[in-house]
């Protein structure tokens, strides 16, 4: 392939009619001022697109134009340039061809570039365009840091040595970032936050110590390192979150905030004894993802409509239902986002305080000094509240005051750990509230769960296996067939994992008069049937299913899924 030349981009893009000579004299004048590249100008200022650049270039250089979305990165391949090259030069390999290789760059008018990855390489170097922000998430997948955190953790072993942990020198500042743990730390965090994780997990084991990330829902095993650093990284997280450094023997809970990148990030840390030292799970927060609106969460239409309606009167409990992890909380933060207005006095009361939202009187629960939450929720109540939100319904003194509150003209929202929406008035009179305020009180309970979205760039058609097809024909019947399933085969958009991100199943419960009536009956079948009833078999079940039909999900999650609540 011959050297690329050296072009104007202003003359290209006006040529193409792509940018007016007004336009660019414009941008020329603001490169002087900032000293930014004139292509970043032109996107900036609106007047082309990252990809209009990208086909302007390719088109004047008679090379070809690469969506790095729609690539299959091998990193064997990828290797071959090392990440500090690959960011220096902005380029990516695409391909081994033999007697040369397929080079992408942002930038192939960079002579120098070119020729220092020839020198590099020893290859004939064939190159392409890519957008310069899909090269950046591309590398940032292609050289996960697990390599980094690994020789981190090396380099804190070999330094502790044999002689035991000298915790006098760990105790320094978090600033001095010369410390081994320190850096070890920030690395974890850093891969953390890039791979989406939502929990950190530190585990000593005899030998080892593993650390695993939770993405989408799974764990996986980030690094293995000797299992003699657990103690250093204990402590020093302990110091981040004020922690007492001498209690070894009893589980503690703290957080504290990082700044990473351009990400605010709450960390919830839980720390454990174990029979190999403390263990630590770390719950991640990005705050500056903000709080999710109602119709970001996947509802359908149905279930929107009515909890936009239910969440708009004036008094009554709203349950939210699920395990863990299952997002009730970004559930009830999206709704008291829209209820958030001037005219509304909202009191949070949880344990701990997950989004911070301007305009909300949040407290957080202390149980050491008995700060509980049935202590707060009757304090609050003196407040003059229009809206509470309760963080867990634990014990019969919070379910009955919060029933209460809902009976006396307040609107509380709160959660309750149940498998579906037809158990959780039972889950209620089980915990000691009387049926009479169940019936009257609660207006509506939403069960959901999350699952896993099939990549959309590895998004192939999949053949039913024998299992799958008798699970859909519970639901669809004969109709099983005809639907196009689909799989994700694993990309480096997706970590070879075929799922990218999460989205909600619900079922929703409305207290209608033949599900109260049927409450205060006091047969538990009989309020089963009418819940089930009134739900018209708009069940978790029924919608995982919805998912796999339409192709979002693969069969395989949905029916994972359906195992917590068959």
């Amino acid at each position: 392939m011959p050297r690329p030349e050296k072009v104007r981009l202003g003359e290209i893009l006006l040529r193409q009619g792509l940018l007016s000579p007004e336009q660019l004299a414009q941008a020329l004048e603001a490169q002087k001022k900032s000293g930014r590249r004139l292509g970043r100008v032109f996107i900036d200022s609106g007047y082309v697109t990252e990809e209009q650049i990208c086909e302007a270039l390719a088109g004047q250089l008679r090379i070809a134009f690469v969506d790095l979305r729609q690539v299959r990165l091998t990193p064997e391949v990828v290797a071959k340039l090392s990440e500090a090259q690959a960011r220096r030069f902005r380029a990516v390999i695409l391909e081994d061809l033999g007697t040369a290789i397929r080079v992408g760059m942002a930038d192939p008018t960079d002579i120098l570039a070119y020729d220092e990855l020839a020198r590099i390489l020893k290859r004939e170097v064939e190159v392409c365009v890519v957008a310069e922000s899909q090269l950046l998430a591309a590398l940032d997948r292609a050289y996960p840091r697990s390599g980094e955190i690994s020789g981190l953790a090396q380099e804190l072993g070999e330094e502790i040595g044999d002689g035991g942990v000298d915790f006098a020198s760990l105790g320094v500042p978090a600033s001095s970032e010369d410390a081994p743990v320190v850096k070890l730390l920030q690395s974890v965090f850093e891969e953390a936050v890039r791979a989406r994780a939502s929990d950190i997990h530190i585990e000593p084991q005899e030998a080892k110590l593993f650390i695993r990330f939770r993405i989408d829902g799974v764990l996986h095993i980030q690094t293995q390192a000797d299992a003699k650093i657990a103690a250093p990284l204990l402590l020093r997280l302990k110091l981040m979150s004020g922690l007492d450094i001498s209690e070894k023997r009893l589980p503690q809970d703290g957080r504290f905030h990082i700044q990473l990148r351009n990400s605010q990030v709450d960390v919830r840390i839980s720390t454990m004894p174990t029979q190999h030292g403390e263990s630590a799970v770390m719950r991640l927060l990005n705050q500056s993802a903000g709080v999710s609106k109602l119709d970001r969460l996947g509802m359908p239409a149905h279930v929107l409509d009515r909890m936009r309606r239910i969440i708009q009167r004036p008094s009554g409990m709203v349950l939210v239902t699920g395990p863990t992890g299952s997002g009730k909380t970004t559930t009830l933060y999206a709704a008291l986002a829209e209820l958030n207005t001037p005219e509304r006095k909202i009191i949070t009361v949880e344990d701990p305080v997950e989004y911070r939202l301007p305009g909300l009187n949040q407290v957080q629960v202390h149980e050491k000094i008995d700060l509980t939450f049935g202590r707060v929720l009757r304090t609050a109540l003196r407040q003059d509240p229009d809206v509470i939100l309760v963080g867990e319904m634990r014990d019969q003194g919070t379910v009955e005051t919060g029933l209460r509150a809902a009976m006396t003209g307040h609107l509380v929202l709160s959660t309750l750990h149940t498998n579906d929406a037809a158990s959780t008035p039972l889950r209620l009179m089980d915990m000691g509230a009387p049926q009479y305020m169940v019936a009257m009180s609660l207006q509506v309970v939403l069960a959901q769960r999350l699952l896993r979205l099939v990549c959309e760039h590895c998004s192939t058609p999949h053949t039913l296996e024998d299992h799958e097809r008798e699970w859909l024909k519970l639901e669809l019947g004969d109709r099983a067939e005809q639907f196009p399933y689909r799989k994700g085969a694993g990309c480096n958009q997706c970590g070879n994992t075929g799922y990218t991100g999460r989205t909600g199943i619900y079922e929703m419960l409305e207290m209608t008069r033949p599900v109260v009536e049927a409450a205060t009956d006091g047969d538990h079948q009989t309020f089963v049937d009418a819940a089930r009833k009134q739900m018209g078999g708009r069940t978790l079940r029924r919608a995982a299913v919805e998912l796999a039909v339409r192709g979002k999900t693969s069969v395989a999650e949905a029916m994972h899924s359906s195992n917590a609540f068959d």
